[in-house]
Formats: C-alpha cells, sequence, structure tokens
C-alpha cells in the first residue's frame, strides 16, 4: 500500500480552506449588510465540515449537527431584532462555534500517525478558524459593552474586528486600531499569545515532518 492511498482515506482540509479564506473575504470586501449576517451560517457550515473528518461515535456527530443547526437559526433570528444583546449573542455563538472547529481539527490534525499535505491544510485551517474566532470576541464585547471598543473612535464592524484580530494573531501590530478598555486588551493578548504558539510549534512542526508522498516503483 503506497503513501498516497494512506493520504486519500485520511482527513481533507482543502475544501474547509476554501471556504474559510472566501468567509474572510466576502466580510472583508463587502459593503452590504447581508452578506455580514451571513457570517453565522458560514461558521456553522465551518464547524459541520471539521465535524465530518472527527472520529466519533456515530451519536455525536448528529447531535452536535442538530444543535449546531438548531442554535445558528435562534442567533440569527435574535440578531435581526437589531439590540445590542440579540447582535452580541450571535457573536458569542459564531465564537463557539469556531473554537468547537478548531479544536476538533488541530485533534484530528495531531492524531494522524503522518503529516501529509492534507494536515497543512489542517493547520492552516485551524489558523484561520483561530483568527475569525476572535474577530467574533471582540464584536461580542462590543455589542454587549457599554463603551466602543477601539480607542479614538474608529469604527467598530465586521472588516474591522477581522483586521485588528488578525494583526493581532500575527502580532504585526500597526497600530492604526487599538482596544480601547480593559477586557478587550486581555483579549487580545490572549490571542497573540495564541497566534505565537501555534506558529511556533504546531505548524513548525507539520512542516518540518512533512515529506512528499513518495511514487511507487515501477
Amino acid at each position: 500500500m503506497t503513501s498516497t492511498s494512506q493520504e486519500d482515506r485520511g482527513p481533507r482540509y482543502g475544501l474547509l480552506l476554501a471556504i474559510l479564506v472566501g468567509t474572510y473575504l466576502l466580510a472583508a470586501f463587502s459593503i452590504t449588510k447581508p452578506a455580514n449576517e451571513l457570517q453565522v451560517v458560514l461558521f456553522a457550515i465551518i464547524l459541520l465540515l471539521a465535524l465530518r473528518n472527527a472520529p466519533w461515535p456515530a451519536p455525536w456527530p448528529a447531535i452536535i449537527g442538530v444543535i449546531t443547526v438548531i442554535g445558528t437559526v435562534v442567533t440569527f433570528l435574535a440578531s435581526q431584532s437589531g439590540s445590542s444583546t440579540g447582535k452580541g449573542a450571535e457573536d458569542l455563538w459564531k465564537a463557539l462555534l469556531l473554537l468547537l472547529a478548531v479544536v476538533l481539527v488541530v485533534r484530528r490534525v495531531l492524531a494522524r500517525p503522518t503529516v501529509t499535505i492534507q494536515s497543512i491544510y489542517g493547520a492552516l485551517s485551524a489558523y484561520l478558524i483561530t483568527g475569525l474566532m476572535f474577530a467574533s470576541c471582540y464584536a461580542a464585547v462590543q455589542h454587549l459593552g457599554t463603551t466602543d471598543f477601539f480607542a479614538d473612535g474608529q469604527p467598530a464592524n465586521t472588516e474591522t474586528f477581522q483586521y485588528f484580530s488578525f494583526t493581532t494573531l500575527t502580532t504585526l501590530g500597526y497600530g492604526d486600531f487599538t482596544a480601547a478598555g480593559s477586557g478587550g486588551r486581555a483579549i487580545a493578548v490572549l490571542e497573540a499569545l495564541t497566534g505565537q504558539v501555534f506558529l511556533a510549534t504546531l505548524v513548525a512542526r507539520l512542516v518540518a515532518a512533512y515529506r512528499t508522498p513518495e511514487k511507487p516503483e515501477q
């Protein structure tokens, strides 16, 4: 049995990575409200794709899938009321969906006995999921808090939260957006630490251990 056939039977994360990139770009370049509201649906799809690769007994994937769909519908309808509480609840639900998704992906990637290209895709997917998860946390702080999240009156929306999240995750620190409150700053510190640990341990380990599949002997 060749290594290529073993890779084909393992978890596949190419579609998940493509959806994550598309989700980020949709929010980053979106100028319409409905496109941003679709994020909770896309995040639910991301979790379901991650759940597809989880080696759990038969009942659990179905149970989590049903809870995901019901919770997504409820929080989406709550956010349509326009209240800050409803929007904050939706943001917390999105963060919870992404947290579970990143745990499933990382756990599955680390459980693989060999590192394949799908493992690299999985690690990159987990990294993007982490950035989107923290962006949802910042949005929840904005909607559930009593003060603006950003200092100096900077706009707080989906685009800026994602921008701030990924610049924090990668520790670029441009300085054009800064959390005003202590809660937002604390979450930003946690994200920066998570990004450093993620890149220095998981991604670096996988890249170092990756070997391209050998061609079968003639």
